[in-house]
């Protein structure tokens, strides 16, 4: 017989997750966007990991800038052809595949006109998540800005009050 113990706790406490994140790692990565961002403009990264059983887990995160060092000159993201070549190596060289992006905003964690047409990544089922305050700590889940992309610029929200287990970060991912 084959499973996992953690497995099961997880499917038991997070049973409708479409993504899931370590605790330690996300707080890791929320941390670095605050500092990347100096808590005065936006940061963000991409998160690379897995897809198994329709279920997304990150396991690393690249951060706009060392994929574009003038990512954040503007003061929002914004990423030039070349570094997305950068991120499509790295994710072969490691295994991985991009998950979601995530970027900070001064304001609350919603998506702007810019986000929404403009996707990080442009593929159906990408989500992108909005962290409030540039990112200061602490955060409550309840603030993130979730959403998940349809294709043609359409995106539906998986934010926690639309969508309250999209996306896990407890003990058990």
């Amino acid at each position: 017989m084959n499973f996992s113990i953690k497995a099961t706790i997880r499917a038991w406490s997070a049973p409708e997750h479409k993504l899931a994140c370590r605790k330690q790692l996300w707080r890791k990565i929320v941390a670095e966007l605050e500092r990347r961002g100096k808590r005065r403009h936006e940061a963000g990264t991409f998160l690379l990991g897995i897809e198994r059983n329709g279920r997304k887990e990150v396991q690393s995160a690249v951060y706009y800038d060392d994929l574009d060092p003038s990512a954040y000159d503007s003061g929002v993201c914004i990423l030039h052809g070349d570094a997305f070549a950068k991120l499509w190596s790295h994710c072969r060289e490691k295994g991985l595949t991009v998950v979601a992006d995530v970027h900070t905003h001064p304001g609350a964690g919603f998506q702007s006109d810019s986000d929404r047409t403009n996707p990080m990544v442009a593929r159906q089922g990408h989500i992108a998540i909005i962290l409030p305050n540039f990112a200061r700590w602490p955060i409550r889940q309840g603030n993130l800005g979730i959403y998940e992309y349809c294709g043609q610029h359409e995106w539906l929200e998986r934010s926690p009050a639309h969508a309250p287990n999209f996306f896990y970060t407890g003990f058990w991912s």
